[in-house]
């Protein structure tokens, strides 16, 4: 594990804690028929208005989306890549609305995005150059 993956894991979580606040907020008092001509009747049958965590499609976050291999240069590969593909749902994000209370917190979540890619890519250029040394025992 990167030393900067307990930190970055913590804020990620409460990305998820962000968005999902957001989305009770934006519910909040929105008749039934309207949530359900929405497309969110299902979640609403589920969870009325609670925060809970699911993707667009409706499948709910699980453990199985982080990936670990215990090889350092892979999971920050991971990592990485993690972080592009969330900045790029906060792009998309963006783009659904003209609401500016949405978009600024959705822009703030995702340049914290590319802050953490581009710590990744430190700690992979450190392990990189610490792995090319040559080993003195």
């Amino acid at each position: 594990m990167c030393i900067f993956d307990n930190d970055i894991g913590t804020e990620e979580l409460a990305h998820l804690e962000m968005i999902g606040t957001m989305v009770q907020q934006l519910t909040k008092g929105v008749p039934v028929d309207i949530l359900e001509k929405s497309g969110l009747g299902a979640y609403y049958a589920d969870h009325d208005r609670a925060v809970y965590p699911v993707n667009a499609s409706g499948v709910p976050f699980t453990a199985a989306y982080i990936q670990s291999k215990g090889d350092v240069i892979a999971d920050l590969v991971e990592d990485m890549a993690a972080e592009q593909k969330a900045r790029a749902t906060y792009e998309h994000l963006i783009n659904l609305t003209d609401d500016p209370d949405v978009k600024d917190p959705l822009r703030f979540l995702r340049e914290r995005e590319v802050v953490h890619f581009q710590r990744f890519g430190e700690a992979l250029r450190i392990v990189q150059e610490l792995m090319g040394k040559k080993k003195y025992y």
